[in-house]
């Protein structure tokens, strides 16, 4: 190494927050899972599957991008509600830029009216990008995305693609995401995807599952704790997982054990096979299914759970 070169300054590191914002059931998670090449986000069909802020972190040499999906904003029926709704507001505070998600294949509702109020509200200096999703299934997407650009006329950062379909165009938004990036420190090692802990990781895919095999109301009176997660002594040994699905009435348990337990074998199987594939291991998943009536609505429920400070 020449002196010249042991004499050049070292490039300074990069980085900084991105929101993901959106009403429920847009792609927000699908966005966030491709934006880091890995599963960190629950994705179902249904809203509310994004309950909490999940940071997701994405890292290119010195510079880091720690983007956090929102749940959808809505309007509060409960306590679990509120909590989603003031993790949608924290998440705003502090960013460098906003990704603002709409579904292409339907015009602008009464929540998106909502979501483009609050970004209309952000701080002129953060740059927001209105991300029109779903184009590859959308019949008019020109048309829908001219809506949703009369929420908020002054928005001059416009994508459209297909956060499930379309990686290339992800990743593009990604690099202009990583240009806006201020001087600052990484805040997490460069190996890490996610601030999650392996248990909430857990527990969010096991509620994934239930969410996709559940019928349609049963799935948001569900959630997951995960209340052992142990190691093997050697490497041909399986994790061994312990979580519990909360219901809130006891013909609910009856409906996520099923006929014969049929149901439940079903929903650890899903959600067995998603766990190995990330761990890249064998998995022993043993779930128990416990009543705790209105826990949506028990602020002591919603801390066990993380949903509460």
């Amino acid at each position: 190494m020449s002196e010249q070169d042991t004499d050049r300054p070292s490039e300074p590191t990069r980085s900084g927050f991105v929101a993901i914002l959106g009403k429920p059931n847009v792609g927000k998670s699908t966005l966030l899972n491709t934006m880091l090449g890995i599963k960190v986000a629950p994705i179902t069909p249904k809203p509310q599957t994004t309950r909490r802020g999940v940071r997701g972190i994405y890292t290119e040499e010195n510079r880091q991008l720690v983007f956090v999906d929102t749940p959808g904003l809505q309007r509060a029926k409960d306590a679990l509600d509120d909590f989603m709704n003031r993790e949608i507001r924290g998440a705003l505070v502090d960013v460098e830029a906003v990704l603002w998600v709409v579904d292409l294949r339907r015009p602008p509702s009464e929540e998106d009216r909502e979501v483009a109020s609050l970004v209309r509200s952000l701080e002129p200096s953060v740059p927001v990008f209105l991300v029109g999703n779903k184009v590859d299934v959308a019949k008019y997407p020109q048309e829908a995305l001219r809506l949703y650009r009369d929420l908020h006329p002054g928005i001059e950062q416009i994508r459209i693609l297909s956060a499930l379909n379309d990686p290339e165009e992800v990743f593009a938004l990604r690099s202009e995401l990583l240009a806006l990036l201020p001087e600052g420190p990484l805040y997490f090692p460069s190996d890490i995807r996610s601030d999650q802990s392996r248990e909430n990781w857990a527990s969010e895919l096991i509620r994934e599952s239930a969410m996709i095999h559940l019928r349609e109301e049963l799935p948001y009176s569900v959630a997951v704790k995960v209340l052992e997660w142990r190691d093997p002594e050697h490497d041909d040994q399986p994790i061994y997982i312990f979580a519990e699905i909360w219901v809130e009435r006891v013909n609910h348990r009856r409906m996520v054990i099923g006929k014969g337990g049929r149901m439940i074998k079903e929903i650890g199987k899903t959600a067995r096979k998603q766990l190995e594939i990330f761990v890249n291991r064998q998995i022993f998943l043993e779930l128990d299914v416990v009543v705790h009536r209105n826990w949506r609505e028990d602020s002591e429920a919603l801390r066990e759970l993380g949903y509460a400070g």
